[in-house]
């Protein structure tokens, strides 16, 4: 039995020639590498840091679990399978433990950065799924670790960039530099290019004066911008309302549903003006259209000046008391006769909507006269409506009730321009007859 097995592999031996012709065949057998080679080959065992791979050498390849991705921590069983046939690059033929080390993710970067450079020229679509988020960006899988800055992963700043965690997207590449592996992404180049088409027509669709809806979608310091659900307009600040207001997040909230009118359309630099206040009723138009002159009308006084004071008389409206409108005596200042805060009657002596004023008299209001329709009913009057009274009592519960049916009033000063005039007619008083 021993001589049978014995003699079997000299006759192998003999067969195939003399023991240095064995040699040569046996050495065509095994295949041979250098550093930087790209290997194909069977994954035949998966550990927790490694995976070993048969590419027909004389050793299987290592392919150490931080080489198997680009992205980091990761699971090797969910990156190969047994069985699987993976390319890899030779990192080194012999380490001090004298294995030979390869690296899927270095082939992977390989073959992507031809297939990179190549979009590059090309002006194309790279896809990849985002992988990290990481300050200022996103990290994208593209077959290497390419950057998508915050600023250019939407057509508008994206705060919260954490739901783009394993959505696969397309960009554009605007930046891409070898030596320094860097590849820089822009989705939003690729929106705007895919958009562009649409925008146009959106653009061409949409007209000055148009009533549109939409979606408060960021707010600024100088305005509001509002989704039309097809582009972005903005409503500017000194748009959002009839009254004055300080900051937009005073009127409006991103996610408010909005209707406004469209004011412009800028093509050249696709730019979409819009107003809120010119949807929502004009109050000095409403209250041009339900008082006139002649009439009393009860006010706060909200500022005093050197020519008088100004006193809230509706709902963003306020009206100038001159100096000489305030007592039937003379007057050295407002401080005088009355006090910020303070509520009274008053009559209006002129009523100009084109400039959105109102002069009102305090000394003419004492004299008495027909109360505005709001207040009818409210008060006493006598058979031609004119007001006779009635003590202080009946007078604050009256001014409740008007406030619960129309709203508390603001506490605003009198705007610049109001100002500015009522200045002007201090350096150049009018007439007594006339003072407004």
């Amino acid at each position: 039995m021993s001589t049978t097995t014995s003699a079997s592999p000299i006759v192998a031996i003999n067969d195939v020639g003399t023991p240095e012709e064995l040699l040569l065949a046996i050495d065509a057998t095994i295949k041979y590498f250098n550093d930087g080679d790209l290997v194909s080959g069977i994954v035949v065992k998966i550990d927790r840091d490694e995976v070993l791979l048969d590419i027909g050498y004389k050793t299987e390849g290592v392919i150490p679990s931080r080489e198997l991705s680009i992205r980091n921590d990761v699971d090797p069983s969910e990156i190969v399978s047994l069985g699987e046939r993976i390319e890899a690059l030779v990192l080194t033929l012999e380490d001090k433990e004298g294995r030979l080390v390869l690296s899927k993710k270095r082939a992977q970067y390989e073959k992507a950065w031809a297939d990179i450079e190549k979009k590059k020229e090309e002006d194309g679509v790279v896809h990849g799924t985002v992988i990290e988020v990481v300050k200022g960006g996103l990290i994208v899988d593209i077959g290497l670790r390419g950057f998508l800055p915050a600023s250019l992963v939407e057509l508008r700043r994206v705060r919260d960039l954490q739901p783009y965690m394993g959505q696969t997207i397309d960009a554009k590449i605007i930046e891409l530099d070898r030596n320094r592996n860097n590849v820089v992404l822009s989705r939003r180049g690729f929106l705007e290019e895919n958009q562009k088409e649409t925008r146009d027509d959106f653009l061409s669709n949409l007209k000055p004066g148009e009533i549109r809806e939409g979606k408060i979608s960021s707010v600024v310091a100088f305005g509001a911008f509002v989704d039309l659900g097809g582009m972005d307009g903005l409503i500017h600040v000194s748009e959002l309302s009839w009254k004055h207001v300080e900051h937009p997040s005073q009127v409006v909230a991103i996610g408010d549903p909005v209707t406004v009118q469209v004011l412009e359309v800028d093509f050249s630099r696709e730019r979409i003006s819009l107003s809120l206040k010119a949807t929502q009723q004009d109050p000095w138009q409403e209250f041009a259209g339900s008082h006139e002159v002649g009439q009393l009308v009860y006010g706060r006084i909200t500022k005093l000046v050197p020519f008088g004071a100004f006193v809230q008389v509706g709902d963003g409206i306020e009206g100038l008391v001159h100096i000489s409108e305030m007592s039937a005596h003379h007057v050295e200042s407002a401080e005088q006769v009355v006090t910020p805060g303070e509520e009274l009657w008053v009559k209006i002596i002129d009523l100009d909507l084109a400039r959105r004023r109102i002069s009102i008299s305090i000394k003419q209001a004492a004299e008495g006269g027909e109360l505005a329709a709001e207040y009818q009913g409210q008060f006493e009057v006598d058979e031609n409506g004119q007001w006779v009274g009635g003590d202080d009592t009946e007078r604050e519960a009256a001014w409740a009730e008007y406030y619960k049916e129309y709203g508390q009033p603001g506490e605003e000063g009198a705007p610049a321009a109001i100002e500015a005039e009522a200045s002007a007619e201090e350096a150049a008083p009018a007439p007594e007859a006339d003072p407004a």
